[in-house]
């Protein structure tokens, strides 16, 4: 009986480079250029009378973009999983951050974008998903939207939110339990004694490490620049609250005045 399995396709990012030919491995998807070369001319074009600040800003973002999804770093996520976990710190930590301050959606929006976020966050490193992922070019992109967009919503509440007492402390907590979720996936993908992701096994040779060790290096990524800015952000933004508290309460008693 004739095996008529067929071979799993590439992802959307292409074949997985080795360290010989990474610096060559560009994503050349002439839709995905199309499409960024369309929304980086739309966005400036609306930011022409904007101030200096928002320009600059969505030029991170737009670097961010192609850096993310265009330069190698697209490819290397083939070959590595501690890639794939860069390359969401990067979309989560600088396209999403500057999208925020070139086009600030409502703040309003910010608890429904920490909730959206941490799903997407955690269905990412479901086996079954990140697989699915990694088959489909479709289900890549929706899972990549269901990342930047609930962070663009996430940080347009966290960098423009008011100066009332409420918005800092709810700012702070909800960086805290972003931080808090990084962490205990960086545990969780660290400390695992087993591949949990097998379509990085013949992968990571390229690059002088096994899959576990791969594996592993991709929880440090999530502990270290992942989780610590973020708490010391909340640490920072829950501490400031609390010293205004503390001023609010003694000038509050003051203008009382003695009993």
């Amino acid at each position: 009986m004739t095996d008529t399995a067929q071979p799993r396709p590439d992802p959307y990012c292409g074949p997985a480079p080795g360290s010989d030919t990474l610096l060559t491995a560009w994503n050349g998807d002439a839709a995905l250029l199309g499409a960024l070369a369309l929304l980086v001319g739309l966005g400036f074009w609306r930011l022409r009378a904007a101030e200096a600040g928002r320009r600059r800003a969505f030029g991170v973002a737009s670097g961010a973009a192609l850096i993310a999804f265009v330069s190698p770093l697209c490819a290397l996520t083939v070959a590595l999983f501690a890639a794939r976990g860069l390359h969401h710190l990067l979309v989560i930590f600088a396209l999403a951050p500057a999208l925020a301050l070139a086009f600030p959606l409502r703040p309003g929006w910010a608890g429904a974008g920490f909730l959206t976020l941490s799903a997407a966050l955690w269905a990412w490193h479901v086996p079954l998903i990140y697989a699915a992922a990694w088959d489909h070019a479709s289900v890549y992109w929706a899972m990549q939207g269901a990342l930047i967009l609930p962070a663009w919503a996430f940080w347009s509440g966290v960098l423009n939110r008011p100066r009332e007492l409420g918005a800092q402390l709810s700012a702070g907590l909800q960086l805290a339990g972003l931080a808090g979720q990084m962490g205990l996936i960086g545990a969780i993908l660290t400390f695992a004694p087993r591949i949990l992701y097998p379509e990085h096994l013949v992968t990571t040779a390229g690059f002088g490490l096994d899959p576990l060790q791969d594996q592993q290096l991709a929880g440090l990524v999530m502990w270290v620049p992942g989780m610590v800015p973020l708490a010391l952000a909340a640490g920072w933004l829950l501490r400031r609250a609390w010293v205004e508290a503390q001023n609010g309460d003694q000038n509050g008693a003051a203008q009382r005045g003695p009993a």
